[in-house]
């Protein structure tokens, strides 16, 4: 394990630079169990792609990025000047696009990432904030009615730590030491998942509450 050592970004060290976090939105996978006439990224929601609800959180909050990677399907003109970053691993599982999105932000000086699913259009800008400024372990997670969900957190120390392929992003290691993460409670958004036509139709209800 090299969490005692931890291993901040090289150019940020240099400079003397804080923890700088940058957003990162996973859009590899091809969402099997989505029956849309589109893929799932491009299914309208409340009249945008259900991506750009993503993209557009983040743009809000005045993080740095998305970075957004890709791999399932052709995203690119959705983007609204987020950082594509391709993928070809997606196959493989979430944790290669994870380390994707990782590799690109360390690349441009980041030293600090805070992902979540570009498939979870009820992230609020607010969210992402708190979740970003939440410093006091190197792992931070949003909590909605005291279950764990997206964004989380993850600073340079951790990263060499989380797997290299498979579905498991951080899980195992954020169960396994309970010690690195503190909980953000959120109050604002919702971080249901939009896995199937229905999750959709739920998140498009004009009953649903935020």
């Amino acid at each position: 394990m090299s969490l005692a050592a931890g291993h901040p970004n090289p150019a940020a060290a240099e400079r003397g630079a804080p923890p700088s976090p940058a957003a990162v939105l996973l859009a590899a996978g091809r969402g099997s169990r989505f029956h849309g006439s589109v893929p799932k990224l491009r299914a309208e929601s409340k009249g945008e792609p259900l991506i750009r609800w993503a993209i557009h959180a983040v743009i809000a909050s005045g993080l740095p990025g998305p970075y957004v990677v890709t791999g399932g399907a052709d995203l690119t003109d959705l983007l609204d000047g987020a950082t594509e970053v391709p993928n070809d691993d997606w196959t493989k599982g979430l944790a290669t696009s994870l380390r994707a999105g990782i590799a690109a932000a360390a690349r441009d000086g980041h030293d600090t990432v805070v992902v979540a699913l570009a498939d979870q259009p009820g992230i609020s800008p607010d969210v992402w904030l708190a979740v970003a400024s939440e410093r006091r372990t190197p792992i931070a997670i949003a909590t909605y009615d005291g279950v764990r969900g997206h964004p989380v957190r993850l600073a340079a120390e951790v990263w060499d730590d989380l797997p290299v392929t498979g579905e498991d992003g951080g899980r195992l290691l954020m169960r396994e030491h309970p010690e690195l993460v503190t909980e953000v409670p959120c109050s604002s958004g919702t971080a249901l998942d939009i896995d199937t036509t229905e999750d959709l139709d739920q998140f498009n209800s004009p009953t649903r509450s935020a």
